[in-house]
């Protein structure tokens, strides 16, 4: 078969694609990759979550590592995604791999590869690594692996807990004893993934939910999305909290519900957060989102003088600005979010307990936070459908938008374009519309953002028309 990385990692379903066998010829690529870099005498980091056999997985991983002569430091429990980064970074290791399909559903599992830097792997590493994979398969490459036990009692795999690091560096960037004095009353669903029991460590204040091991995650995919936060929205409703928290499977994304118990989505956490950091913390810097991301962080760039970047989707491509530029924060509309003096990867514990301190430090809640902001820089409503579309129609939309952009959408006019990701359509009160043809499945995802809700819901409607569907 064929070995992919898609937006962050190798991702496959358990059994089927995501065999020991498929596993050890990834594992071998990337030693092979290390140690022709020079990376392999600087040692590995490897991680687990909590999905089905993730400790069987990484420690075969750590077999090979060891077989190849790479020195490891494997996590003797389950951690969440930015624990481990942050271990490989304060390490000084050549690289990170964390056992881990994030959000996707609980048949899943994947294979995610951290750079020395403490962030995803750059695009071209990942080209590489499924060049390796493809050429060692294709000539018998052999794995090499040393077995567990023998790797153990030999030092070549070193158990660690990456707790303490990862726990000093929030420390360090979170006003804790700030959070607790304010007597906010927060929960946290981590959804039983591998942030489990992270936050209230640091906060014993903080209660939580879906804390136990259960590899199903309860029969709903571990995405903080609205629909997957019936039960935390309910507690908010309930009056007995005033901020909920969620993680995604290995906590690297975050969600949120807000005082009402309504779900505050990462656009809104994206633009509490921006301001918290620039009026609270004083802090400077660029700012970069992905092309789905709100229109509110450009208004916020602009009102405090900040360079503005936007990418195409995927924080790879964000991490790509934050090593090569000072920039303040970086977020996409899936939740992921990174900040400046950390590392250039997303980390749903320390952005919740940002969001945590920006409530603490105001006395408001999340929602009043973000209507104030709002009041100052225009009110804004976004929505996001996604359609089934065949390939064959698939590639007629592409070519018709390439060839022949509409002028005009919904009596507008188009004042802008970015087609980049996808075909954004810029009007000139700044709504947008983005019509964005996956390009792993056949799905086509219609977004837009304007200041009304009815207009998002015509641009929809529009896009709509234009793609046939």
């Amino acid at each position: 078969m064929q070995i992919k990385f898609g937006t962050d990692g190798w991702r496959g379903v358990i059994a089927r694609d995501f065999t020991f066998e498929n596993l050890s010829r990834v594992a071998q690529a990337t030693m092979d990759y290390l140690n022709r870099a020079g990376l392999g005498d600087k040692g590995l980091v490897i991680g687990y979550d909590r999905r089905f056999m993730s400790r069987d997985f990484a420690r075969r991983v750590a077999e090979v590592a060891a077989g190849n002569g790479i020195r490891v430091r494997l996590s003797e429990d389950y951690a969440p995604t930015p624990a481990i980064s942050w271990a490989v970074r304060a390490t000084g290791s050549g690289a990170g791999v964390m056992i881990t399909a994030s959000h996707n559903p609980p048949e899943y599992n994947g294979f995610k590869v951290k750079e020395a830097f403490g962030g995803s792997a750059l695009p071209e590493t990942t080209r590489i690594l499924e060049e390796i994979v493809a050429y060692n398969m294709e000539n018998g490459r052999r794995v090499i692996t040393t077995p567990y036990d023998e790797a153990l009692a030999k030092g070549s795999i070193e158990l660690f807990d990456p707790c303490e690091g990862y726990f000093h560096q929030i420390s360090r960037y979170v006003d804790l004893d700030l959070i607790k004095r304010s007597g906010i009353k927060a929960v946290v669903d981590p959804m039983y993934g591998a942030g489990s029991g992270y936050i209230p460590r640091l906060l014993s204040v903080v209660d939580e939910i879906h804390a136990i091991e259960n590899p199903s995650f309860g029969g709903v995919p571990p995405e903080p999305i609205s629909q997957n936060l019936q039960e935390l929205s309910t507690l908010l409703k309930s009056g007995k909290y005033r901020v909920g928290l969620a993680l995604d499977g290995d906590a690297d994304r975050i969600g949120a519900v807000d005082e009402n118990g309504e779900f505050f989505s990462s656009h809104c956490i994206f633009t509490v957060i921006l301001r918290h950091l620039i009026e609270y913390k004083k802090m400077t810097g660029a700012v970069v989102k992905t092309v789905s991301t709100t229109r509110m962080v450009d208004l916020l760039a602009e009102k405090f003088g900040l360079e503005l970047f936007e990418t195409p989707i995927g924080f790879k491509h964000i991490c790509e600005l934050m090593l090569k530029h000072d920039v303040l924060m970086g977020g996409e509309e899936s939740g992921g979010l990174g900040v400046k003096g950390h590392i250039p990867e997303r980390d749903g514990i320390l952005l919740g307990l940002l969001l945590l301190e920006a409530v603490a430090v105001s006395g408001k809640g999340l929602r009043q936070l973000l209507d104030e902001t709002m009041d100052d820089i225009g009110h804004f409503y976004y929505q996001r459908i996604d359609r089934r579309i065949e390939d064959a129609d698939k590639e007629r939309l592409i070519g018709q938008l390439r060839s022949n952009p509409p002028a005009m959408i919904d009596g507008q006019r188009v004042a802008a374009t970015n087609f980049s990701d996808g075909f954004k359509f810029i009007f000139e009160n700044g709504d947008w519309l983005l019509i964005r043809p996956s390009g792993t499945e056949p799905v086509l995802r219609l977004y837009s953002e304007a200041g009304t809700l009815d207009q998002v819901e015509r641009f929809l409607r529009q896009a709509l028309m234009i793609a046939g569907c």
